[in-house]
């Protein structure tokens, strides 16, 4: 049930030369000591079920400080734990310490820095004592203290007769903390004003507890405490982030004002509070961010929060959540956003409050009564009607598998809300493009999704613009969705498109997550399937124009696939890397993701596309209505939890018992599409005739024609207009298919100079979405056009998302003016660039 963070990239095309300086640098770089990413919290030992932070945005300084509150119990493997194994762990082993608790090392305001002194000299290796481990990079703690919430009135109010009789405050404080997390959902308004008074309980003691801070974890220890079970439940950690933290990202927005918001980076939230990152420590939190009036914070919370005046001057903004999630799913922008506001004429006009909007869409609920899909021999592969009447059956009928919180799947409420409260935030430069292209397609892309896979797992959503250093298209988080402006430009398509993928992870993602990260096809591969159901329905294609539309996009990914498997490295084209060993942890919990600090990997496209692809494959196996009728009853069975592949697998199989008999198994699908960097046999033959479809034949059919006119038009000054050939008509194409256009046009080693100026003018290029931008931005740089250098500079710099293969285009060229171009734009953005990409573009121009 994580974010998509570190997997969520953009969407781009990968030529060979550019990506030979790429497998260059992976080959360089794949070391699993840098590679791997450790997750050390000791999970199995004690799990983090809530989180209260009390944090103040700086921006002058550009640092996030406060403190958070953690809210401990033991876990599954504390009883007999030995603390020599927690010592000798393989994740504590062999990691470089560093002396991060020195008061020399960071600036710690008043007498903390003393503090921290007693904690570095009292801290010793060779302990015996309980240590608890918190994944941490990249902050400043200057202290952690044991909470005392055993005189916390309302708290003792859950206590039975009896109870705090002849005990210590030390196992008072053991029962109501356990008491509390024990709360029954149905009274979440309690439990959540009871942590947010029990985080500002004082301290037990006035020194605080022992911690010692390593490259990638904070320590904590009670001199005297063998045990988890013996272990605070309750600690509070003062800190302060980095201005250069990588989970944290200042910069400045499109208006040129100071802004900051997380990341979703390969490290996760470890560098904006010390937490548990392994996916399987769920937990809820509260947050509490004070920020200067004049500034707007977002923040992924069941609410919208309403900010109240502080005496400083600043506003606070409160926010909470109830569904326990990962803590990589806390996400904050904070920043001079300003709201979107619909126009009088907008798509809800004359529509009742309780009104789905199907009619206005052009599709009606999800109902599964099409034809019964056949194999080759005619014989039925399904059950519709089995199927079909489970859909219904989960429809009338709630239950739910995970944790207890407040679910809306089982609230009638929330099964009628089609579309979710939502809100839209962008610069005010931006503002006008983004009343015009988002807020009308988001009500509509919301819908869409329902009627697809039911109710929404959360109970609203804001939609922010980033600033152009986002490295991604699109990022989802609970309750907020964070997108590219370079979605604003062009047709509506990219914009309507992206916003379903982010929507799509709603359910496959959040909702539901991947128990092991290495996995990130669960997320990404399932986004990329469902954005083409959703923006069908909101297009109101028929049967015909949908299925070429989905043709042709399979087309260009299939192109894209085949790159990203030519030039990358194998290691990293598996979508089970761990194989066998998925979902397996130490003894402590913890464990690596697997080449997550990889510098190529944020770039990589195999998880969205091959998952895409085996998706397609199993639809194909039992037709896509009855296979989006089990998505949905999927959900319905495993939301709120986290899964490995087999989970989704062994249902499907289970659903289908026929396919059994086609040699579709567990192993088969393992060996075929998981566990290899192949391409499974499938599809290289059903690729094969998206080629022959008749969006294809028609892009063929115009680069005869382009192909013609560069013959005609020559390469040499002055001679355009003498040798021009006869006018030719070109036919209009869709945006999918000038990229599939330009994208052949790649693949001819001539194009004159008249035939790349009529080209742009022809289809107004420079108009158009970032996708057909970028292969026209490859085209000027590959045949050299100066005169469209401008736009190549104006992609670099304000389509940062996906311009990062640019740079190495340039620079292979071997071209002085085409290098001095990269190396102006590197130098005009690279302080607002995303580092990740700033790292790959300076390795390939310096």
């Amino acid at each position: 049930m994580h974010t998509v963070n570190n997997i969520n990239t953009l969407e781009k095309k990968t030529d060979n030369p550019t990506h030979s300086v790429m497998q260059s640098t992976q080959q360089n770089d794949l070391d699993p000591n840098k590679d791997d990413l450790p997750l050390r919290a000791n999970t199995n030992h004690m799990l983090v079920r809530h989180y209260v932070l009390d944090l103040t945005v700086d921006i002058q300084r550009k640092v996030i400080g406060g403190s958070i509150v953690l809210f401990l119990e033991p876990g599954k493997g504390a009883a007999g734990l030995k603390i020599s194994e927690v010592l000798q762990a393989p994740d504590v082993v062999g990691v470089e310490k560093e002396a991060s608790c020195s008061a020399s090392a960071t600036h710690v305001p008043g007498d903390a820095a003393q503090e921290r002194d007693v904690c570095r000299w009292s801290w010793d290796d060779e302990s015996e004592d309980f240590t608890l481990i918190l994944d941490c990079c990249d902050l400043l703690v200057s202290k952690v203290e044991e909470v005392d919430v055993s005189n916390v009135p309302e708290l003792r109010k859950l206590l039975e007769g009896g109870e705090s009789d002849v005990i210590s405050s030390q196992q008072l404080s053991f029962i109501l903390i356990q008491k509390l997390i024990s709360i029954p959902s149905h009274q979440w308004r309690q439990q959540q004003d009871l942590y947010l008074q029990c985080s500002s309980a004082p301290s037990v003691h006035i020194q605080g507890l022992l911690f010692h801070m390593d490259q990638w974890s904070l320590q904590v220890r009670k001199k005297g405490v063998r045990t988890p079970c013996d272990f605070p439940r309750i600690l509070r950690i003062c800190y302060e982030t980095k201005s250069t933290g990588g989970s944290v990202r200042w910069t400045k927005d499109q208006d040129n004002r100071c802004c900051v918001y997380t990341m979703g980076s390969p490290i996760n939230n470890r560098a904006l509070f010390p937490c548990q990152e392994p996916p399987v420590a769920m937990s809820t939190w509260r947050a509490r961010i004070k920020a200067p009036c004049e500034y707007t914070v977002l923040l992924s919370g069941e609410n919208q929060a309403c900010p109240m005046p502080e005496e400083t001057g600043f506003f606070q903004w409160d926010y909470f959540v109830t569904m326990p999630m990962p803590a990589s799913t806390f996400t904050i922008a904070v920043g001079m956003w300003r709201e979107a506001r619909e126009k009088a004429s907008n798509h809800e006009e004359g529509m009742n409050e309780d009104e789905e909007p199907s009619a206005k869409l052009g599709c009606s609920r999800m109902t599964c009564t099409g034809s019964q899909p056949t194999n080759q021999s005619g014989e039925n592969q399904s059950s519709p009607s089995r199927l079909t009447s489970s859909v219904k059956e989960e429809d009338e009928q709630s239950f739910c598998s995970h944790v207890d919180y407040p679910c809306r799947f089982v609230n009638n409420t929330s099964r009628m809300q089609v579309i979710l409260p939502h809100r839209v935030f962008a610069p005010f430069c931006h503002l006008q493009k983004v009343e015009a292209s988002v807020l009308p397609l988001l009500p509509l892309c919301l819908a869409a999704a329902h009627s697809v896979l039911g109710v929404h797992p959360f109970s609203r959503l804001d939609v922010l613009i980033v600033p152009p250093g986002f490295s991604s298209l699109g990022m989802a988080s609970p309750h907020i969705i964070f997108l590219s402006q370079s979605v604003l430009v062009g047709e509506r398509g990219l914009c309507g498109a992206r916003m379903c993928h982010e929507i799509a992870h709603s359910w496959f993602g959040l909702a539901i997550g991947a128990r092991d990260w290495t996995e990130e096809w669960i997320s990404e591969g399932f986004a990329t399937y469902l954005e083409d159901v959703f923006w069908a329905k909101v297009q109101q294609l028929d049967r015909s124009e949908e299925e070429e539309q989905r043709q042709l996009k399979a087309f260009l990914r299939w192109r894209r696939l085949k790159d990203e498997l030519v030039n990358s490295e194998e290691e990293l084209l598996v979508l089970r890397p761990n194989k066998d060993n998925t979902g397996e942890v130490s003894d402590s919990g913890a464990s690596m993701v697997k080449h997550a600090l990889n510098p190529g990997k944020p770039f990589m496209q195999v998880h969205y596309l091959k998952g895409y692809f085996f998706l397609k494959f199993l639809a194909s196996k039992v037709g896509e209505e009855e296979f989006l009728c089990f998505f949905r009853v999927f959900v319905r069975k495993f939301h709120g939890q986290l899964i490995l592949s087999q989970d989704f697998l062994q249902m499907f199989l289970d659903t289908f018992p026929a396919l059994s008999s086609q040699g579709l198994t567990l192993e088969a699908v393992y060996s075929d599409w998981l566990d290899t960097p192949r391409i499974p046999k499938w599809l290289e033959e059903i690729s094969s005739t998206w080629a022959l479809t008749r969006p294809v034949k028609e892009v063929r059919e115009e680069v005869v024609k382009w192909m013609l006119v560069s013959g005609g038009g020559g390469a040499g000054k002055g001679t355009k207009r003498k040798r021009a050939g006869p006018k030719v008509n070109f036919k209009e194409l869709s945006p999918e298919q000038l990229v599939l256009l330009l994208e052949f046009l790649l693949e001819e080693e001539v194009l004159s100079v008249s035939c790349l100026s009529l080209l742009q003018t022809t289809y107004s290029l420079r108009n158009q979405d970032a996708e057909v931008k970028h292969r026209w931005c490859e085209l000027v740089v590959k045949h050299k056009y100066t005169a469209a250098y401008r736009d190549v500079e104006n992609f670099l710099i304000h389509d940062q998302a996906m311009g990062v293969y640019l740079y190495g285009e340039l620079m292979l060229q071997e071209d002085g003016r085409q290098q001095a171009l990269a190396r102006r734009c590197l130098s005009a953005i690279k302080d607002d660039m995303d580092q990740s990409a700033r790292s790959l573009v300076e390795e390939m121009i310096l």
